[in-house]
C-alpha cells in the first residue's frame, strides 16, 4: 500500500502544474480577433470609434439640456456624473448595433 501512494503523488503534482497553463490557454482564445476598422491604411480599435461617438451625442445632448434650461433643475453635481454613465451606455450601445459580429 505505500507503494501506490507514493507513485500517485507526482500525477497529481503534474495536474497543479499543468492547471494554469490550460486556464491561460482558454482565457487567450478570446484574443485571437481583434475587432478593428481599417482607416487611411491604419487601424484603429472599434471601441474608439464607439467612444468618440458618444462624446459627440453627448455634446448634442448637453446642448438640448443648456437650451431647454433643465440644467438650473436638475443640480450641476448631478450632471458630470449623468455624463459620464450615459456616454458609457451611448457608446456600448454603438459598439452592439454597429460592430456586433
Amino acid at each position: 500500500m505505500p507503494e501506490a501512494s507514493r507513485w500517485r503523488h507526482p500525477d497529481t503534482c503534474l495536474e497543479i502544474r499543468a492547471l494554469p497553463t490550460l486556464v491561460l490557454g482558454l482565457l487567450l482564445g478570446g484574443c485571437s480577433y481583434s475587432p478593428s476598422i481599417i482607416v487611411l491604411g491604419a487601424y484603429f480599435p472599434d471601441w474608439m470609434f464607439c467612444i468618440v461617438g458618444s462624446v459627440i451625442l453627448i455634446a448634442c445632448i448637453h446642448g438640448l439640456i443648456r437650451l431647454t434650461g433643465l440644467d438650473d433643475r436638475l443640480g450641476r453635481q448631478w450632471l458630470s456624473f449623468s455624463y459620464v454613465a450615459l456616454a458609457v451606455v451611448l457608446a456600448l450601445c454603438g459598439w452592439l448595433i454597429f460592430f456586433k459580429n
